[in-house]
């Protein structure tokens, strides 16, 4: 679902960018932005304001248009209201849009809306933001939520978290390459130690089976002299003679 929403604003940025080169008008190019601003599918405006098109708009008598395209990209309902003087009257469908983008900047910093704050801003129909009402702690906690434009330094705070992440994720990588170096250098250690308690035990096996031929060898040896012996006594004895009958 995240996917298809970030397809849809792609699509939806192209097609107004595609539009405002092809304008040669401030008054065109203002009423570009009121329908880009009112547009319920379009949530993401930093890539119109920053089109060389819409500089048109400074200095002429729709530059309050740049200013309302600004503060879609990065204001809230509040804002409006404390600027509202300097800014176009609203229309039902941009004030409904810029509720929703206030409750995206209020979910950026907190998981947990109070109602107090959601007063105003409620209005998240439409699957910008998702979560679920705790009426126990009379909050709003908030599960899942579209992101906003970000503001040169959001932009830079988020490059240095990211930076600081990379940084940390190298880290953790050189410490597990290293760990599994480590690992790598015990297993050759121990198949060496395998290989050379195998190689004393085979040795010792031979030494057995060795010796166990010689004592076999040594019985057969006292075995066939025993047996000349014998058979020398037999000869060297004197054999008795008959005594003659009377």
């Amino acid at each position: 679902m995240a996917m298809d929403a970030e397809r849809r604003q792609a699509e939806l940025i192209a097609q107004f960018s595609s539009q405002a080169v092809a304008l040669s008008s401030a008054q065109q190019l203002a009423a570009l932005v009121l329908e880009a601003t009112s547009h319920p599918a379009l949530f993401a405006f930093s890539e119109l304001l920053a089109l060389p098109a819409l500089s048109m708009l400074a200095g002429t008598q729709y530059s309050s248009s740049l200013d309302l395209l600004r503060l879609f990209a990065y204001g809230t309902l509040k804002d409006y209201k404390n600027n509202s003087g300097s800014l176009p009257a609203l229309l039902p469908d941009q004030v409904r849009k810029l509720k929703q983008l206030s409750v995206l900047t209020l979910a950026e910093s907190t998981k947990i809306l109070p109602y107090d704050q959601l007063m105003q801003e409620l209005d998240v129909s439409n699957g910008i933001v998702r979560g679920k009402l705790d009426q126990l702690r009379r909050c709003f906690e908030v599960q899942f939520a579209a992101g906003r434009d970000l503001t040169p330094d959001q932009l830079n705070n988020m490059i240095e978290i990211l930076s600081d992440w990379l940084g940390t994720s190298d880290s953790l990588l050189h410490q597990i390459q290293e760990k599994i170096k480590w690992a790598d250098t015990m297993s050759d250690v121990n198949k060496k130690h395998q290989k050379e308690f195998e190689d004393r035990v085979e040795e010792a096996k031979k030494s057995i089976k060795q010796a166990d031929i010689d004592i076999r060898g040594h019985d057969d040896y006292l075995s066939e002299s025993v047996g000349i012996m014998d058979f020398e006594e037999d000869r060297v004895r004197p054999k008795r003679r008959r005594q003659p009958l009377a």
